[in-house]
């Protein structure tokens, strides 16, 4: 299943990467960066905070707000999400802080960046740390007229509570929808599988959904699921399930 997986991996970035690779071909010199600083504030409510296929509040509601700030290629950022206090240490919230660049060429954006999971107030459950440290770097764009897509890696030396090192593909495809009523509406999905090479396990998660936009305002319906085993891993946690989420982004 691993291999198989790797390889749909690897054609769906071969693919974007041809899909782009004419417009590349046409414009080798990176388009120029504007130095100006822009800000942004965003707060949602979903009825379940699943994080790579796995419910971060044991399936039940959770409120989030973040911080984006961006000065030409330069982004940082700070999230924050209520999350089930049982799940890490006794923590009832988690906040991720990043930054990084983000430089285009052509119609490709680039994404390297550095992402830092914190939970404050958690207890020793376990050796080391529960906090973890990942490394970023994505590449996205429009391939077709409406069709974007995405394909994103990430590692980290350790994972919580020193449960071993392990990377993460990410391939998401996002299609525009003509507009219906005062909504902008947009289909989306994503499949990412995660690997821990010291403890040899791994698992596939996906999702797909419907998002509204109006203004300020998304409402995203999304339908989620892993190849987990219900009995081993993370348990019903990964089970298939509906989730809902209401977020406002400010300016």
């Amino acid at each position: 299943m691993t291999t198989s997986f790797t390889k749909s991996v690897g054609a769906a970035g071969i693919a974007l990467l041809a899909l782009a690779a004419p417009a590349l071909a046409s414009d080798m010199t990176p388009a120029p960066e504007g130095r100006e600083f822009s800000w942004s504030v965003n707060a949602a409510l979903t009825s379940d905070y699943i994080f790579r296929g796995v419910s971060q509040t044991d399936e039940e509601a959770a409120v989030q707000a973040g911080f984006d700030a961006s000065y030409g290629i330069l982004y940082a950022g700070i999230w924050a999400s209520s999350v089930d206090k049982d799940f890490v240490g006794g923590s009832p919230t988690e906040i991720d802080i990043y930054a990084g660049i983000k430089p285009t060429w052509g119609p490709a954006t680039f994404d390297l960046g550095v992402l830092y999971y914190y939970y404050p107030g958690s207890t020793q459950a376990g050796p080391g740390n529960p906090d973890v440290v990942e490394l970023k770097a994505g590449v996205s764009g429009e391939i077709l007229p409406k069709l974007s897509a995405a394909q994103t890696f990430y590692w980290s030396p350790e994972a919580a509570y020193d449960a071993g090192e392990y990377w993460v593909s990410e391939t998401t495809l996002a299609y525009a929808l003509p507009k219906v009523f005062v909504f902008d509406p947009s289909l989306s999905g994503t499949v990412g599988f995660v690997d821990n090479l010291d403890f040899d396990s791994d698992y596939t998660y996906w999702n797909a959904g419907l998002t509204l936009a109006y203004g300020k305002f998304s409402f995203d319906f999304r339908y989620w699921d892993t190849d987990s085993d219900g009995e081993t891993l993370y348990g019903d946690l990964a089970d298939e399930r509906f989730v809902f989420t209401a977020k406002v982004v400010l300016p």
